[in-house]
């Protein structure tokens, strides 16, 4: 009941009750009366979410954040329509570790994968909570296609034990280096493609795409959220393609004056762009697209074997496993009409482990204890974000020779490369690239860095001591 209706009560204590008995009660009813409406118009506008992201696609892969000669025109609209991030950060420079911290709202130094590391038990267990865990239980249907990396079939960690209703692609990271593959795991199953045996019939990305149309049309009557977490344009198992980069077809860019390898990579960028376009437009043709938030990004930064030409990560130093900005800075972009401002440029400072968060807003539901990450809700709607990072944090090399961590503290990077290493200090504001260390002129902001870096990282049991994988010791914090 709102104060006017209060005040037109017009109760005196002093003086008795002037107004009517029965019209008190009346009033009562209908304030008692239209709580449960609130709670189901608040449950209505709940939006469906669309999180597309691509594999190894570089900062600067896109047209809207500065690419020249591959053509991006369907996310480009995409930036039109909504926010476009310039300081998104992924949660890891490889996949395994990077979608762990997207599916668990915990950094890089918390999750349990923290490295690319198939076939060992940093899988997800049964007590680890994911986006889709928190979702489903709050009436979200869950679907996902594409790369999942952290549980293979038949483990505890496979995508339809944590939380989705549908998964449709690869468990396997290794397994997603094939694109003419034989199978597809599909749930708790397989789709067999025996054509691609003999010859290439079938590609998995095309199959993915149409399997997520399928999701999002049968998913309109619940909220849903669909995790398109695409291939493309991951290099691919040598033994596949001579360039590691397999697609059916070179165009638009079969008539450029390229070499093959070029081509390739900007005709899986193309094929990618064209399938984000699909998805937009089924979106709007089902009238979902006030009712829908979308999300495009990539799971790192780009691989360093791209060809020069395209300057995979534009302005940005370094490739995917570095800790260096070009391995862990990604292209961004949300859409979500009515809610999000269009055309929008956002430099604050996010990553992965506020995805979790700010779905669990949206979706009111509980929010997971001791997340890393925070809700970028009101951001999204173009407002300052209320509450920001203490630090980002990130590590490489768990199972590697070299232990290497990377700190974000304001505007400062420091990165450390091997444990007995001295810090590295980047000032990003004035050096996006990061090709001058001012670590001597700033002896206390390393020493700040240090401290984080000290305690970011906690022990795991699922590295443990004198573990070896691939011949070489894990780390120990």
């Amino acid at each position: 009941m709102s104060i006017r209706a209060l005040r037109n009560l017009n109760t005196n204590i002093s003086g008795g009750l002037r107004f009517p008995f029965a019209s008190v009660v009346f009033w009562l009813m209908i304030c008692l009366l239209s709580v449960p409406t609130a709670v189901q118009a608040a449950e209505q506008q709940r939006p469906n979410i669309i999180f597309i992201m691509a594999d190894d696609l570089g900062y600067g892969d896109l047209g809207c954040y500065g690419q020249k000669l591959i053509q991006t025109p369907h996310i480009d609209q995409l930036a039109a329509q909504g926010m476009r991030f310039t300081q998104a950060y992924a949660g890891a420079s490889v996949c395994t570790a990077s979608r762990a911290v997207l599916m668990t709202g915990l950094h890089n130094g918390h999750t349990p994968a923290r490295d690319n590391i198939p076939h060992y038990p940093t899988y997800l267990q049964a007590d680890d909570v994911t986006i889709a865990e928190v979702l489903k239980k709050s009436g979200y249907r869950c679907g996902g296609v594409g790369k999942w990396s952290l549980g293979d079939a038949g483990t505890v960690g496979q995508a339809t034990n944590q939380g989705f209703d549908m998964w449709f692609g690869y468990l396997n990271q290794d397994h997603a280096h094939y694109y003419f593959t034989e199978y597809l795991d599909d749930n708790e199953g397989r789709l067999e493609l025996t054509g691609n045996r003999e010859s290439r019939q079938q590609y998995s990305h095309d199959l993915l795409t149409d399997r997520a149309l399928k999701f999002i049309r049968t998913s309109t009557a619940d909220p849903f959220f669909l995790y398109a977490a695409y291939t493309v344009p991951h290099f691919s198992a040598k033994e596949e393609d001579p360039h590691g980069l397999a697609v059916p077809s070179t165009e638009p860019y079969s008539d450029r004056d390229w070499d093959a390898k070029s081509k390739k990579y900007a005709a899986m960028i193309h094929r990618l762009d064209r399938d984000v376009g699909r998805i937009m437009r089924l979106v709007d043709e089902l009238q979902l697209r006030e009712r829908t938030l979308i999300i495009f990004t990539s799971d790192n930064g780009g691989h360093k074997g791209v060809p020069k030409r395209f300057q995979t990560n534009g302005p940005l130093r370094g490739f995917k496993r570095d800790l260096t900005e070009g391995g862990i800075r990604v292209p961004l972009i949300a859409r979500w009409p009515g809610v999000i401002p269009a055309d929008t440029v956002n430099e604050e400072v996010i990553a992965f482990q506020d995805m979790l968060p700010t779905f669990t807003e949206l979706a009111v539901a509980p929010v997971p204890k001791e997340l890393d990450g925070v809700s970028l809700v009101q951001t999204l709607q173009g407002k300052p974000l209320p509450e920001k990072h203490d630090f980002l944090y990130w590590d490489y090399g768990h199972c590697r020779a070299r232990y290497d961590q990377a700190v974000r503290w304001k505007d400062w990077k420091g990165i450390r490369h091997g444990q007995q290493a001295a810090i590295a200090l980047y000032d990003l504001k004035q050096d996006l690239g990061e090709t001058t260390d001012v670590a001597k002129q700033h002896p206390e902001v390393v020493q700040r860095i240090a401290q984080i870096m000290e305690t970011a990282a906690v022990p795991s049991e699922r590295y443990p001591i004198g573990t070896r994988y691939r011949g070489k010791a894990l780390w120990q914090p």
